[in-house]
This record gives structure tokens, sequence and C-alpha cells, in this order.
């Protein structure tokens, strides 16, 4: 498996610009939508959890894991670029990932934002 398994933000979202920052350089926030998150919860299967519990007795990435909360955060990030679309941004701000244990039967995964509409100066 090479690096482009692991990495997050994989899915191109031309017309929804997703930054991490309060303002994007160059253009001007035109209108503030509001809070748009996307929301998901995997629950682990039984094969990740015995092989899981093999390696942390011998130390190392839990790969098949690794790439289950990449895939988990993605569709978060999926679910979060459907909801700006749909009231009309363009752009969402501030994006973070906010991770948790759900229930003690999986990991849940949320992504949120600021939508808004920008323009270029």
């Amino acid at each position: 498996m090479g690096i482009e398994d692991y990495g997050g933000g994989q899915t191109a979202h031309a017309d929804v610009l997703i930054v991490t920052t309060n303002d994007v350089p160059g253009h001007q926030v035109t209108q503030v939508i509001g809070e748009v998150f996307g929301l998901t919860v995997r629950s682990r299967h039984l094969g990740s959890q015995i092989g899981a519990g093999l390696k942390s007795m011998i130390g190392g990435e839990l790969k098949g894991l690794t790439k289950t909360l990449v895939e988990t955060r993605n569709q978060a990030m999926e679910r979060l670029v459907e909801q700006a679309r749909a009231r009309g941004a363009n752009a969402v701000l501030m994006m973070r990932f906010d991770v948790s244990e759900a229930a003690d039967v999986g990991t849940e995964v949320c992504a949120y934002g600021t939508a808004a509409v920008i323009s270029k100066l």
C-alpha cells in the first residue's frame, strides 16, 4: 500500500473550497451561512480487532485501522461538502475534525466548519 491509501481529502471538491483558516487570501467573504457538519460512525469489524490486539503485543502501526479511519474521515468530509452545497456555500472556513468513541461500539468522526460564500478580490 502506498501513501495515497492513507491520505485524506482524496476526492476533489472543485465547487467548494475547504480550508482550516479564517479567511482565504485573495478572496473576500461575501456571506456567512453558518455551521455545517458531516458525521459518520463506523464500527470495527472482528478481524481488525483481533489484528489490532495481536499487533499491540509487538508494536507498530495498525494499518487496517488507519485505513478505516482515513475512509471514515473522507466520508465525513463528503457529507460536510454536501451540506455546504445544499445551503448555497462555495467554501467552508475553519474546517476541523472531531473524533470520539461512540458507545463502545465504534468511532464517531465529525467534520465541521463555517459555510460561506467567497469571491475573488
